[in-house]
């Protein structure tokens, strides 16, 4: 973690942006949630551990976080973004379930290598790349099954 803080306060630093205890909130925060979360679901955490940070802060720090690379936005569903910690953690795609909503990590590497493959053919320097595959998860198609029977 105290890399990850020396990160973000050398972004800040570069672009003459203040390293404010708000700012710092959200970094603490937002690299300790386990999974996917949503700006909103983020603000409501520190509002609820009573550590403050405007609405407003959240949403700007997100954006200087993700531009950091400390965390990503992995997924966009219902034109919200929902983000995870990308610091210290292997890449890996994503499978979203469209009935529960639940999100399956899995890393292919044969996925990779054809991504790779495809960019030197095209001669193109990849920066980065997200992948979600949407579809409906065993245990849904298992419910529906039985409810269509």
């Amino acid at each position: 973690m105290a890399g990850a803080e020396a990160r973000f306060r050398s972004y800040l630093a570069e672009r003459g942006l203040r390293c404010t205890a708000p700012r710092l909130r959200v970094l603490n925060v937002a690299l300790r949630r386990a999974g996917h979360f949503e700006a909103e679901e983020l603000y409501e955490a520190l509002r609820q551990s009573g550590k403050s940070a405007s609405r407003a802060t959240v949403y700007r720090t997100l954006v200087h976080l993700t531009e950091c690379g400390l965390i990503k936005e992995a997924l966009r569903s219902e034109g919200r973004a929902r983000y995870e910690g990308v610091y210290g953690i292997e890449h890996h795609d994503h499978m979203v379930c469209a009935e529960c909503g639940r999100v399956i990590e899995f890393c292919d590497e044969m996925i990779e290598e054809l991504q790779e493959r495809v960019c030197r053919r095209h001669g193109f320097r990849p920066l980065e790349h997200r992948m979600a595959i949407r579809g409906i998860c065993r245990e849904c198609r298992g419910i529906r099954k039985r409810r269509d029977d």
